[in-house]
């Protein structure tokens, strides 16, 4: 199992990707959904609204996951934290939210009231994800490992996906 100290799990939460959140629906059924997310080190952030069906699901089990993937066919790598969620809500989520917009937002998006205002508004609760465990992948270390490296001296064994 992976821990959020190895390099590969840090660069995926340090960076900016755009990452699967899944939470448990009241039928036992699977939501998912693409978010942003932010990591200081300890926790996971997303933004979101309070009456968005992940804060929903949320609030009645706090069991989450989040994936994150580099979504790159030759260096496809990823991880997956599992924890426990916390609905944030009033000054604590409005400055997580800020942090989270400013890392996918430009200065200039931000400053623009249709666009930062915008997300602003839509945003009123933070998800504050504790892990619990930590899984991993990286199928350049499968290559090198298992697969002899085929598939870096042959480009063209992995077919593009689509953008």
């Amino acid at each position: 199992m992976a821990s959020l100290s190895d390099a590969m799990v840090r660069q995926l939460l340090d960076g900016r990707y755009i990452a699967s959140l899944a939470s448990q629906n009241p039928d036992g059924s699977i939501h998912m959904v693409a978010v942003w997310y932010l990591f200081d080190g300890t926790c996971v952030y997303v933004a979101t609204a309070a009456g968005s069906h992940k804060a929903r699901n949320l609030q009645a089990n706090s069991n989450v996951s989040i994936m994150i993937d580099s979504r790159d066919v030759a260096a496809s790598r990823g991880t997956t934290v599992v924890g426990t969620a916390q609905i944030l809500t009033g000054d604590p989520a409005g400055r997580w939210n800020k942090r989270i917009h400013r890392k996918y937002l430009s200065a200039a998006a931000l400053a623009d009231a249709r666009v930062g205002a915008a997300f602003a508004s839509f945003d009123d609760v933070t998800i504050q994800i504790t892990p619990t465990s930590v899984i991993s992948w990286d199928t350049r270390q499968l290559d090198q490992e298992v697969l002899g490296g085929a598939l870096a001296n042959n480009p063209g064994y992995l077919l593009p996906v689509e953008r």
